[in-house]
């Protein structure tokens, strides 16, 4: 994997331009939520999903007016975004070019789920600048979808993938999961060959975490406490065998052609998620609709705030809007009333605003950072902290490094595969 190290410095650049942000837009929507799912989602009737498109431009057009910034990505996630009338969608499209500076070039990525898009959808879709999708799978075995909770088959599958490369789609991600309930080796790999024989730009593959509050974690509770305290298990992958699946995976699609640029992400050569590269990086970035989050730095902020100093990563806010549907609905309507300059605290719709100190900013930078496979810059660090890497994290550098966990190489600081395969123990050290 390591080998490959170069080519994948070569695809991508993390220098953060304090001009460039990103916008992620949510869309709550869905035919059912699955059993696994504790995203902020669930079905809702058409004139819901009328108030909340017409409330979530208020949000486009209102936050336009506080946040600077050329626009070089925008993610539309769920929920199921492709569930949400198209005409709906065009709405949202619309109101994003009209008040953001919207890159020409931006990557613009909308979640769908087989099933949920029509060969109209897919070219209003490319009309309106949407130019990747990502196309949520999870397993290739009817029986295993059946047991997710997916509403879909392996072969409607097939029919939106094509409906989606014949409106001219040329950038695809397929998810993919790992730890399913049963779930042997075999069955893992012949999902992936098969998704890999359709050569689709993207591969993500993450392991299935249950989640309180989901019939899985009424389901597989029991099972669930004894995975993590390394016990044996009755329908769930004991540790070790996760652990095993996981790697087994990793091997079969990078055979397939694909770099593995991040701990559960895979692309094509020039095809990395530039959206989520930009999080791994901590670039300013705005989310919009119930419970969107936002890392927003001074500096994008317009006007800057009076006597706001600007510069260094140590300053950002996170914000996060409210979680329920109606409250959002209803505070929506009285953004215009409010002027952007107001402080973070007084915005209706923001339901916590954290002020991020150079401490916690200097955490993410290295746990975000580190799970890319090309790890993190020195001179990167040093420009955001004006302090060398070496004197903040001199101890968990060598400590790592002692284990074989990590390696420093041409100015960047990395994980070994080992590493990455014991992320959360390495990550954690790099809390101050």
């Amino acid at each position: 994997m390591f080998s490959s190290l170069m080519m994948i410095n070569n695809m991508q650049n993390t220098n953060v331009d304090p001009r460039e942000i990103e916008l992620y837009i949510h869309i709550p929507f869905c035919v059912k939520k699955c059993d696994y799912c504790d995203f902020l989602s669930g079905p809702y009737d058409e004139q819901i999903q009328k108030e909340y498109t017409m409330s979530l431009c208020q949000e486009i057009i209102w936050q336009s007016r506080r946040v600077f910034g050329r626009v070089t990505s925008v993610y539309i996630g769920g929920g199921t975004p492709s569930w949400l009338p198209v005409k709906l969608m065009e709405k949202i499209m619309d109101t994003l070019r009209a008040h953001f500076d919207l890159d020409p070039l931006a990557e613009v990525t909308i979640e769908a789920n087989p099933g949920t898009v029509t060969g109209e959808a897919a070219n209003i879709y490319r009309s309106i600048g949407i130019n990747r999708i990502s196309l949520g799978l999870q397993s290739a075995h009817d029986d295993e979808l059946k047991l997710l909770g997916r509403i879909h088959t392996y072969d409607r599958f097939l029919r939106t993938y094509e409906i989606l490369r014949q409106a001219g789609f040329e950038n695809v991600n397929v998810d993919l999961m790992t730890g399913l309930p049963g779930q042997t080796p075999g069955k893992l790999i012949e999902s992936i060959r098969r998704v890999s024989a359709l050569r689709p730009e993207h591969i993500s593959c993450y392991a299935l975490i249950i989640e309180e509050g989901t019939p899985f974690y009424s389901r597989y509770r029991a099972d669930d406490i004894r995975q993590k305290n390394g016990q044996p298990t009755m329908e769930l992958p004991n540790e070790d065998q996760a652990y095993e699946l996981m790697k087994r995976a990793q091997q079969e699609i990078i055979s397939h052609g694909y770099e593995q640029y991040e701990i559960s992400n895979y692309a094509k050569q020039g095809k990395v998620c530039r959206h989520n590269i930009g999080y791994w990086t901590r670039k300013t970035y705005v989310g919009m609709g119930i419970g969107a989050a936002s890392l927003i730095a001074p500096e994008c902020l317009v006007p800057k705030p009076e006597g706001e100093e600007t510069g260094g990563m140590g300053l950002e806010y996170r914000i996060s809007n409210t979680r329920y549907i109606y409250d959002y609905i209803d505070d929506a309507s009285h953004l215009m009333a409010i002027d952007p300059q107001a402080d973070a605290a007084d915005v209706p719709i923001y339901d916590s605003v954290q002020r991020i100190t150079r401490k916690g900013a200097m955490e993410e930078f290295m746990f975000l950072g580190l799970r890319q496979i090309r790890g993190v810059s020195r001179e990167d660090f040093y420009q955001a902290f004006g302090k060398e890497i070496d004197s903040v994290y001199h101890n968990a550098l060598e400590e790592l490094k002692q284990e074989g966990l990590l390696e420093a190489r041409e100015g960047r600081i990395y994980l070994t595969e080992q590493g990455l395969d014991l992320s959360n123990y390495a990550l954690s050290k790099f809390l101050l």
